[in-house]
């Protein structure tokens, strides 16, 4: 049975509820400013890729590959640092061999950068340092959706990698013929047809911009405004109060995508 919270171990803030919400680290010192400044990295990354600046000055133009890559490195790095491997890991620093993982995933991400013309240049034959990187890169990447995602997708996506490989001596009409080690990785980390497929292209094209500037919205004061248009459309109404509260609930979720959040900004004023 686990024991409950002294007053001294309760959330104080705002930011340590929604990051008690999501499982998150709270560090303080020179880690908190080091994700800080990786995390605005990220957001002005992607808004000079989403810019036509790169095209007008001449600098920064990257291909779909390029900038997926880039953005899957910032990614795997950040969920490495914030989010814990366990419930029992240290939620006030990072350690060591998190940080140690988070570089070698970013790097792994980043070797189809700084490699892109060489592999274009020999599409399908894969090198052995092509192959390492791979067998690196897929295992941090499930860990990385492990911790801020659960365990459910990283284990479905985990059936069909074996799935894959275990096709000959699946049963029946499972039965297939199989692939090698080597084809697999090359499938889903080397090209573009696995990991730094469509799907990362929309994150990097149009999530984290949506997700971006949805967080700007709400620290800009959306939610309030949420607050104030739901009671000025229904709080004259009978029972206007708890529908405003309804609406306004809903209208801060649609920014926010954080239960937490929503009742830390629209509870202050509608749960009373």
């Amino acid at each position: 049975m686990d024991k409950p919270m002294s007053p001294s171990d309760m959330p104080t803030s705002a930011e340590e509820l929604i990051a008690q919400d999501v499982g998150a680290r709270l560090p303080a010192g020179t880690m908190a400013k080091t994700i800080a400044g990786l995390a605005l990295l990220w957001s002005l990354f992607q808004l000079w890729i989403a810019s036509p600046l790169p095209f007008i000055f001449g600098v920064g133009v990257m291909n779909d590959t390029e900038t997926r890559a880039i953005h899957l490195g910032f990614a795997l790095l950040l969920a490495f640092l914030v989010f814990p491997a366990t419930k029992r890991s240290p939620r006030d620093h990072v350690p060591l061999l998190d940080i140690t993982f988070g570089l070698i995933a970013c790097a792994s991400s980043l070797y189809l950068f700084v490699l892109y013309e060489a592999l274009a240049q020999r599409p399908g034959m894969l090198t052995t340092e092509d192959f390492v990187t791979a067998l690196i890169g897929i295992p941090l990447l499930l860990e990385a959706a492990r911790r801020v995602l659960g365990p459910a997708l990283p284990l479905i996506a985990l059936v069909f990698l074996v799935y894959s490989l275990a096709g000959p001596w699946m049963p029946g009409l499972l039965s297939h013929r199989g692939v090698q080690l080597e084809a697999l990785a090359n499938h889903q980390w080397i090209t573009t047809e696995g990991v730094f497929g469509i799907a990362l292209g929309v994150s990097t094209s149009f999530v984290f911009l949506f997700v971006l500037f949805g967080a700007l919205l709400e620290r800009a004061g959306a939610g309030h405004y949420f607050i104030q248009l739901a009671f000025s459309m229904l709080g004259h109404l009978r029972g206007g109060p708890a529908k405003a509260a309804v609406v306004a609930s809903g209208l801060t979720g649609l920014i926010s995508g954080s239960s937490i959040a929503n009742v830390v900004t629209t509870g202050t004023f509608t749960i009373r």
